[in-house]
This record gives C-alpha cells, sequence and structure tokens, in this order.
C-alpha cells in the first residue's frame, strides 16, 4: 500500500469529516444570522420549481440510498434473501434513476443563476463553488452508474464502514477504479467545505412541521 493511497483513503476521510462536525457546530455557534439558504426564490419563482424540486428529491433518495446500500454489511441482506447481484442491480438502476433526477435539477440551478440577471447579481463565489461542487460530485457518481462496471461490495462498502466504525482499512481501495476515488474524494471534499456554504441549512429541515397540531381557521358567520 502506497502512502497516496494512505493519505487519501486513511488521512483525508478523517480530516474532511472532523472539518464537518466541527466545521457546523462552530459556525452554529458564532454565526446564526448567515444559518440559512439564501434562497433567492423571492426574485424568480417560476424557473426555480423544476430544478429544485428534482435536485431535492434526487439528492435525498441519493443519500438514503448510499446510506442503506453501503453501510448494511451484505451478511445481513443475504439473510432477507437480496443476495449480491440483486442488491447491485436494485442499486444501480435506483442510482441511476435518482442521479440523473439531482443532476439534471443541478443543471437547471446552475442555468438559472447564471442567465437570470437579479439572480447572477446577487450570486457570490461560495454560491458557485457549492453549486459546482454539488455537480462534480453527482456527476462523477452518475458517470460511474451509468459507465462503471465494477462490483463494490468487497471493497468500497466496507472501507466505508470501517472509516466510519473506526477500524479503516485503507489497502481496500489499493485497486478500486480512478473514476470511483475521483468520487469517494470529491464527495468527501464538498462535505468539509458545507459547513462554510449555504448547505448548512439541511439541518434546518422543518421535519417538526409533520408533526405539529393542525391550526384550525373558522369563518365567523353574521347573525
Amino acid at each position: 500500500m502506497n502512502a497516496a493511497n494512505t493519505l487519501a483513503f486513511l488521512v483525508f476521510p478523517y480530516i474532511a469529516l472532523t472539518v464537518f462536525v466541527f466545521g457546523h457546530a462552530s459556525r452554529y455557534l458564532t454565526d446564526r444570522y448567515e444559518w440559512n439558504a439564501r434562497s433567492s426564490e423571492f426574485l424568480e419563482k417560476k424557473k426555480l420549481f423544476l430544478g429544485i424540486t428534482l435536485f431535492h428529491w434526487g439528492m435525498m433518495l441519493v443519500f438514503f440510498g448510499h446510506a442503506g446500500g453501503l453501510l448494511i454489511p451484505q451478511r445481513f441482506l443475504d439473510l432477507m434473501g437480496i443476495n449480491g447481484a440483486t442488491h447491485t442491480f436494485l442499486a444501480h438502476y435506483n442510482g441511476m434513476a435518482t442521479g440523473i433526477a439531482a443532476f439534471i435539477g443541478l443543471g437547471l440551478l446552475m442555468y438559472r443563476r447564471l442567465t437570470i440577471l437579479r439572480i447572477r447579481l446577487t450570486t457570490s463565489v461560495n454560491d458557485l463553488i457549492t453549486l459546482g461542487g454539488l455537480i462534480f460530485v453527482s456527476g462523477a457518481g452518475l458517470y460511474n452508474v451509468l459507465f462503471g462496471d465494477y462490483y463494490i461490495l468487497d471493497t468500497i462498502a466496507p472501507w466505508i464502514r470501517g472509516i466510519v466504525t473506526f477500524t479503516p482499512a485503507p489497502a481496500l481501495m489499493q485497486n478500486v477504479p480512478l473514476s470511483y476515488k475521483v468520487h469517494i474524494l470529491s464527495a468527501l471534499a464538498l462535505l468539509a467545505f458545507s459547513p462554510f456554504s449555504r448547505l448548512v441549512h439541511i439541518w434546518s429541515a422543518p421535519l417538526g412541521y409533520f408533526f405539529r397540531s393542525w391550526i384550525e381557521f373558522r369563518r365567523k358567520i353574521p347573525e
């Protein structure tokens, strides 16, 4: 195992995750005024809807697909009757559908941001880096789904579980195709950057909205 592989798949993941955790905590405590998505909806709404819908639903489903497909050991899925071939088949086509949705949504959002003057004038370099990073990461993942043909359940999946459980095994990544490595490393870099971008708003998702009490509106009938 060479030094570059160790740095990329042992040292860098923990640096990125450390910055992710402590960066968000620090920003929440010191910069709550800017803890928001800085939505541009009030500037233009019609062209926003399709892009933001495809992006959010696609990215959320991609996230849960990655979490379930990579963090659950294959031996547990085998007990449920889902063997490695079936697992790979389901991951491939689910990843294709959700990845395409997320990628198209991001493309529409970037096009909107660059072509509508009032939005372009309020766009910061940070906004472009954030959106460009999301496009690159999702595009790299989609490339692997469409053109890659690599069985990840014996290499990438156990490597990720090792990172999460603090039992890292970077040697598993030694012979993984370059396109998969690019996707993983760019995703880690985006995680490390996220505390310093508008992506912090993922922690402020209004999930409590679905569990709040009903609001009653009563019409007063004149006597």
